[in-house]
């Protein structure tokens, strides 16, 4: 049930923010909301780490190279974020991305990329992402 909570948690907070970098792109350009994000994003997660201090200090180096340069992947979602939504608006958009996001997902599960176990995915599953894309051929609409 934790799980689930922070799922639907994390699933507003992306719509959140989606919603205000576009409104801060509108003032001072997309980059530059996609800087301010990030940076706050950083501050708060560094003072949350301070204080919880759940994590391994000298784990950094165990961690390989190509997963801890995940986070500047973050750029380009907030890029990609603003600018759809500011070209389709927040529903279309955030649909798109859920979309997107587990069509990856199903990838990463089938071929067991990054270490994850792998997952074999049934016709359930297909009709599911196949539903998904045509409600948000219907939003569209």
């Amino acid at each position: 049930m934790r799980g689930i909570i922070f799922a639907f948690l994390a699933g507003a907070c992306i719509t959140l923010q989606g919603v205000a970098n576009a409104r801060i792109s509108q003032d001072i350009g997309t980059w530059q909301a996609a800087t301010i994000t990030q940076l706050t994003g950083f501050i708060m997660a560094l003072a949350i780490a301070l204080v919880v201090r759940d994590g391994k200090k000298h784990g950094f180096r165990k961690v390989h190279p190509l997963y801890i340069s995940g986070g500047g992947l973050a750029a380009f979602v907030i890029f990609s974020e603003v600018t759809a939504i500011q070209n389709i608006g927040v529903t279309l958009t955030i649909s798109a991305l859920l979309i997107a996001q587990l069509c990856l997902t199903f990838i990463i599960d089938i071929r067991g990329w990054f270490g994850v176990v792998r997952q074999k995915m049934k016709l359930p599953q297909f009709i599911g992402i196949g539903m998904m894309i045509l409600g948000v051929v219907v939003l569209k609409f």
